[in-house]
């Protein structure tokens, strides 16, 4: 019966009876979890969450906000619906690691083309299966999203000290900046697929009504896809497109993505960019990351969160419309209330923990919410703010016309 090791608590794992560790998580406190490797063999880095997803297990590792993170999920049953070329939300996968409860169910599943082991391997991610989750979650709930090195070797030796050193001398996510690193390299112009549908997978938008330059701390696909929805041209450029180059483009609107790390790191240049932009009175629309450093444009500041929100079951109160929506989420740092200057509107918060989940700017069309209306995977509650954003424009457009 193997054993997992956590601060002298022992927690035995029936399903690995017959299973020799080749699989191990090793926290910066020297606590370690042992299980079955599988995915890429070797060793990563980065910072330890949860996600409480019950579906888009794909989505969810393509997902570029999870640079520098290792995801264990919940959610004991991954693998069933295999891997597939259409549910990527990035070309390169930057998480670090995944950890499963259960082993990787065998594919069932008609879009399924190949079996997330092999898949995990192909993109070298590295995995462990037959941990205690619920065990390590609860760890992350009471102690905060700590440091961790996760390591497949077939040969089942671990050097303990050494993956404990590893876990120690990482940075962590505080005041790095991950989005330099995620976003583009080259400015491009989304294709115009649409969102996925069964009868049709991907259609093209043949009609532009406007005209949005996103900018890319590390966005995902779905979010190209609803502004296709929306009949929208989407021009994505990098984080460090000059505010000059994207007004040449002449938008209708500017899209602030997604994307790891701390917004403050980011901000060093992302602010003084948005600053400009605010200033020329075109509509607004900020997600997640995008949110945070739209706020410290506007004055306020940012702190990083004990546990982070992740997973597709998160209720948010609209406080404008007075309702309640489930939400997808990802992030780990959040707005610090307090500082918001008196222009800024709350309009959204967690029923969790009273996070500022959206934000609006009083005297101009700006706006921006921390969770994810595209909402891949998770309930679709949240897509009419990408209409709200549609709207800003159409009102914009009628007043430069008047």
């Amino acid at each position: 019966m193997l054993e997992v090791k956590t601060n002298s608590v022992y927690l035995k794992k029936d399903n690995l009876k017959k299973i020799n560790p080749t699989g191990i998580l090793v926290l910066e406190d020297g606590s370690f979890f042992k299980g079955h490797g599988f995915g890429f063999e070797g060793t990563m880095t980065g910072e330890v969450c949860f996600n409480t997803s019950i579906t888009g297990y794909q989505e969810i590792i393509t997902d570029p906000s999870y640079a520098g993170q290792i995801i264990n999920f919940t959610f004991p049953h991954i693998g069933n619906v295999g891997t597939n070329n259409d549910d990527h939300e990035s070309d390169k996968i930057w998480t670090r690691g995944v950890i499963f409860n259960s082993e990787i169910s065998n594919p069932s599943n008609y879009r399924a083309l190949k079996h997330l082991d092999n898949w995990l391997k192909k993109n070298k991610i590295v995995g462990i299966t037959g941990l205690d989750t619920r065990s390590l979650t609860n760890f992350i709930r009471d102690k905060g999203a700590p440091k961790g090195t996760i390591s497949f070797s077939k040969k089942g030796k671990f050097n303990i000290n050494k993956l404990t050193n590893l876990s120690i001398k990482w940075s962590g996510l505080k005041n790095l900046d991950l989005a330099e690193k995620v976003t583009t390299k080259k400015n491009y112009k989304w294709a115009g697929f649409k969102t996925w549908k069964k009868e049709s997978r991907f259609l093209k938008n043949k009609i532009k009504s406007f005209k949005v330059v996103a900018i890319d701390y590390g966005i995902k696909k779905n979010i190209l896809r609803y502004f296709s929805d929306f009949k929208c041209e989407v021009n994505i450029v990098s984080c460090k497109t000059s505010a000059i180059k994207i007004l040449k483009m002449k938008p209708d609107g500017i899209f602030l993505s997604n994307g790891p790390g701390d917004p403050a790191a980011t901000g060093k240049y992302a602010i003084e960019i948005i600053k400009k932009l605010i200033k020329e009175e075109i509509p607004i629309f900020g997600i997640c990351l995008g949110h945070q450093i739209l706020a410290l444009a506007l004055g306020a500041k940012t702190k990083k969160m004990k546990l982070g929100h992740r997973g597709a079951n998160h209720p948010v109160k609209n406080l404008i419309k007075s309702n309640v929506e489930i939400t997808s989420q990802n992030h780990g740092f959040e707005i610090i209330k307090e500082s918001l200057p008196k222009n800024i509107e709350v309009t959204h918060k967690s029923l969790f923990d009273n996070c500022v989940e959206g934000i609006r700017l009083k005297n101009k069309p700006v706006f921006s919410v921390q969770y994810h209306p595209e909402s891949n995977p998770g309930p679709q509650d949240s897509v009419y703010l990408f209409q709200e954003f549609i709207n800003n424009m159409k009102k914009n457009a009628k007043k430069k016309r008047s």
